[in-house]
């Protein structure tokens, strides 16, 4: 039987990285995917996807993003880079794998795929991202049968709904964008939620973000600042990026409230009022986790992992990556992760030769919970690794 030294379950971005750091270090690893093809979670979103950040602050460790500095990549672009990423790099990635369930197995990890396939590994990164499941509110069921549903994750262009008024509900970045669309291909459009503020794309001449990537991407999510952050008492949302107010104040488009429940088969708003004549609802109210294939005390009473940094607290050898705020404000974003991977790969070794050292043979079944936790000054590195900070 085969063990490997670690095994990376999810080749998006956030595994991408890890294999970067995995093959950097000389361990014995591989990769799986439940995509049919690297990248493929970018190429299924709508048509007319744009990443807001340019591409200076797009790459992964080790390559830049292809373009001028500051152009802003489609879905397609960012597909295509994820590929060459994989081949440049010689990235050992099984497609078409998705995971049934992953467990301890006398001191080692054992991941079985859905197609039957067991791998054991020493040590496992679940680079899957926090956010895999697409969520919409418990009414939603409740609605009209005669009002069609999509969540944002299947949305691809306008002509996919029926004829008649859309209901966007939720006013994010998604959000906007949707219905910004469906609005100029003439259809009548409700985007409902609160408005979450905006940042213009220049800022005294540059772009906005090469000011917020020293600054608000870069502390720590346990800082004060991040803190601040986190809590929400700094914006009240994720601000639209370079898209003013004004551009969502066009004929056909109209802003409602916080969409609340429904009431006979109509959706309501948090002031009560009903919304009328709407043919379909387009969902863009995020992402809810979905670890239920763990079968280890990894996940917290809210089923997101319990970590520091992306290191499991309870589970040695098993580290996580795309998480939103994992280590720091830009940790889910295509130029973020890198770092965390660097500092997963980092530890994950370090604990590896720690059990080396100690013989240790504790069961994963059976963690130690008085086991410190990683702190980020610890010793173990990668020495030849090139920093990842832009």
């Amino acid at each position: 039987m085969h063990t490997y030294d670690a095994l990376v379950i999810g080749a998006g971005q956030a595994g991408l990285a890890a294999g970067y750091y995995l093959r950097l270090a000389g361990l014995d690893f591989t990769m799986i995917d439940a995509g049919d093809s690297i990248g493929a979670s970018w190429r299924n979103r709508w048509d007319s996807l744009r990443l807001f950040t340019p591409s200076r602050y797009n790459a992964l460790p080790g390559m830049p993003f292809p373009g001028p500095r500051y152009a802003l990549p489609t879905k397609d672009e960012v597909a295509d880079y994820l590929e060459g990423y994989a081949r440049a790099f010689r990235l050992p990635v099984r497609l078409d794998s998705p995971v049934a369930s992953l467990r301890g197995n006398g001191g080692r990890f054992e991941t079985t795929t859905q197609d039957g396939l067991t791998l054991h590994s020493k040590a496992v990164i679940v680079a899957t991202g926090a956010n895999q499941r697409p969520h919409v509110p418990s009414f939603a069921p409740q609605l009209a049968k005669e009002i069609a549903q999509i969540h944002s994750s299947d949305y691809r262009r306008p002509g996919q709904l029926p004829p008649g008024k859309v209901l966007v509900v939720g006013a994010g970045n998604s959000g906007a964008q949707i219905a910004l669309e469906l609005a100029e291909s003439g259809r009548e459009v409700v985007l409902s939620g609160p408005d979450t503020g905006t940042l213009p794309r220049r800022v005294l001449g540059r772009d906005v973000y090469d000011w917020l990537w020293p600054t608000i991407m870069r502390p720590a999510v346990d800082s004060l600042f991040g803190r601040r952050l986190m809590g929400g008492r700094l914006f009240a949302g994720d601000p639209l990026i370079g898209m003013k107010t004004s551009a969502l104040q066009r004929p056909g488009l109209s802003r409602v409230g916080r969409m609340a429940s429904s009431r006979d088969g109509l959706p309501v708003l948090d002031d009560g009022s009903a919304i009328h004549e709407v043919a379909a609802t387009v969902w863009c109210t995020g992402f809810r986790p979905d670890y239920d294939w763990i079968e280890l005390p990894a996940l917290g009473l809210d089923g997101y992992p319990a970590h520091r940094y992306g290191v499991a607290e309870h589970v040695r050898a098993l580290g996580f990556l795309g998480m939103r705020f994992q280590r720091r404000m830009g940790s889910s974003l295509l130029g973020g992760v890198g770092e965390d991977a660097e500092y997963v790969v980092n530890q994950l070794i370090a604990q590896l030769r720690a059990t080396e050292r100690k013989s240790w043979n504790t069961p994963l079944e059976s963690p130690s919970r008085s086991s410190p936790s990683p702190s980020p000054g610890s010793s173990a590195s990668i020495a030849t690794a090139p920093s990842t900070r832009p």
